[in-house]
């Protein structure tokens, strides 16, 4: 809840914001779904199930 509350204190009122997360639990919660229903700039993105890590920003090492 820290970070969405540093986010919608620091971008300007008038933009969106979209988020890209993954399909972790804590991103469904009670309270965070609750927070973000009375803050409509905010609009989630998930990643499908099966393309963890796909498209990371964390270069593969093999």
């Amino acid at each position: 809840m820290t970070f969405l509350k540093t986010i919608d204190r620091e971008v300007p009122k008038g933009l969106q914001i979209h988020l890209i997360l993954d399909n972790y639990a804590t991103h469904k919660h009670p309270e965070v779904k609750r927070w973000l229903a009375r803050r409509k700039r905010f609009h989630l993105h998930f990643t499908p199930t099966a393309s963890s890590g796909a498209g990371s920003s964390h270069p593969c090492r093999t």
